[in-house]
């Protein structure tokens, strides 16, 4: 998994089913990247919903908040609308992995990311990161804190 103080890797991925994202176009934003084993599961499904809850703190820190899994962009699609999410969900799909593999947080023996969260400043450098159990919320604390040190 990469460490703090280092420049985040680059990427683009499906943000929606017409719609790409890169990281490079989010620069002057602080970002938080969400990475989780998929959709649909119970715990990755409760950890979307709260940061779904908290997204008016992440919001106060200039932050925007990416979910990262390998599901496709159209299984991606139905999550956030069946949990009525206002977040980005990115699909790392193609090649499978590919951003979770630079981010170190690829389970190549699942075949998914790990439950993993990043937050980057607004230069894109990672400030904070943490690697959850797989089978655990890692909740927003971390993030917060995070925010919190950015913004001094």
């Amino acid at each position: 998994m990469l460490g703090i103080n280092i420049p985040a890797p680059d990427f683009e991925m499906d943000a929606l089913p017409d719609k790409k994202l890169a990281l490079h176009d989010l620069k002057g934003k602080n970002v938080i990247l969400a990475f989780y084993p998929a959709d649909w599961s119970p715990v990755c499904s409760d950890q979307m919903a709260l940061y779904n809850e908290m997204l008016r703190y992440f919001r106060k820190y200039n932050a925007d908040l990416f979910g990262i899994s390998v599901d496709g962009k159209w299984c991606h699609a139905a999550f956030r609308e069946a949990r009525n999410l206002h977040f980005t969900l990115l699909a790392d799909f193609e090649p499978k992995g590919g951003v979770a593999r630079k981010y170190g947080v690829y389970n190549e023996k699942a075949g998914r990311s790990e439950r993993a969260l990043f937050v980057l400043d607004h230069d894109g450098i990672i400030r904070w990161s943490y690697l959850s159990p797989v089978g655990i919320n890692p909740g927003a604390d971390g993030i917060l804190e995070a925010l919190e040190k950015i913004a001094g």
